[in-house]
């Protein structure tokens, strides 16, 4: 297997890794099993100030053209690479951009007025892509009243620096998917360019002899994107930490 990939064995020792880093940082992040099941997910939950910027603008058609269901590791269609392939051809630079989404219709979605300061309350999962072989991140966003955020929403509370590169970009970063854990109604950050992304820092740690947790790195790339900093003392711990068993997070 590549050095880039992660098989999933070694997902749930970066997890397991993490979760020892976040108790003794009281981050905040659990394992959640699945009843019957040997799968789980990282969850984590955060309320924050964000910032809409109601006149982003983006391809509706576009955004839904390029969506894709991630199921079990049983159902993972081979076009999903295929097609992050001729992405990655075409701008290797960034990760992913121009979101869409226009659902006015949609009864119980939060209506935020332009340039508004919201204060929301954001769940993250941390999930395992057999497709990819790699770590995907989901999420959803809720006012404090319960109100779910639209797609257009959440891609308006990008941070401008970040969204400037991600619109440009061949596929779309944020989509709105079925959490193929929960089957509940989430937004994902496509792994598609994950492996560009980790090569040269994994190349590079490996040639050092540093130890990397691919999670947590991965994690520290990804998940501004959406709001979720790491903190550093994470980086600091992970010099001093012991390397976790074989066995998965409890």
């Amino acid at each position: 297997m590549s050095l880039c990939l992660l098989d999933e064995k070694n997902f749930h020792q970066c997890c397991q890794l993490l979760l020892q880093q976040s108790d003794e940082l009281r981050d905040g992040w659990s394992w959640e099993p699945i009843q019957g099941s040997e799968e789980g997910y990282l969850r984590k939950t955060a309320v924050r100030s964000v910032f809409i910027d109601a006149s982003t603008k983006w391809d509706q058609e576009e955004s839904r053209s390029n969506s894709e269901t991630h199921t079990s590791c049983d159902s993972r269609p081979d076009q999903e690479k295929e097609q992050c392939a001729l992405a990655a051809s075409g701008d290797a630079d960034i990760i992913k951009g121009d979101i869409d989404e226009d659902d006015d219709e949609d009864n119980g979605v939060c209506v935020v007025a332009a340039g508004s300061s919201q204060v929301l309350q954001y769940e993250y999962h941390i999930l395992y892509s057999c497709s990819y072989s790699s770590p995907v991140l989901y999420f959803r966003a809720f006012t404090l009243e319960g109100k779910s955020l639209s797609l257009e929403e959440v891609w308006s509370s990008v941070h401008p620096n970040f969204r400037l590169r991600l619109q440009h970009s061949p596929l779309n970063t944020i989509t709105q998917q079925e959490h193929p854990l929960l089957g509940q109604p989430f937004f994902m950050l496509h792994p598609c360019r994950t492996e560009d992304f980790m090569r040269p820092v994994l190349q590079a740690a490996q040639e050092q002899h540093r130890p990397v947790n691919y999670v947590l790195t991965w994690l520290s790339v990804v998940g501004p994107l959406v709001g979720l900093d790491i903190p550093l003392k994470y980086s600091i711990q992970l010099h001093h930490a012991t390397s976790p068993g074989s066995s998965k997070p409890d």
